[in-house]
């Protein structure tokens, strides 16, 4: 019989992946999507380039929010240390 952490294990890293596709989908499709054009044509936001902001700055605040309610909603605290089986 499978450990039950390595269940909430798999869980979590498949989570942790789906993140990361995400926060990388974000950061490519703003960096090579407004900032593929025309260095002279760019829109700026701050003072930074749009495609920088979107994709560096509100992008990680994003995923920030992101992972913080994953961590809220889906991880589990477990004790790692191993169980007794003969009690």
């Amino acid at each position: 019989m499978q450990d039950k952490r390595f269940k909430i294990a798999h869980k979590e890293a498949l989570i942790g992946v789906v993140l990361v596709i995400i926060n990388f989908s974000i950061w490519y499709g703003f960096a090579y999507g407004l900032g593929s054009g025309d260095p002279l044509q760019y829109k700026y936001v701050l003072g930074f380039p749009a495609w920088f902001f979107y994709s560096c700055i509100a992008g990680t605040v994003f995923m920030i929010i992101c992972i913080w309610l994953a961590m809220k909603l889906f991880f589990k605290d477990i004790s790692l240390e191993e169980e007794d089986k003969h009690q």
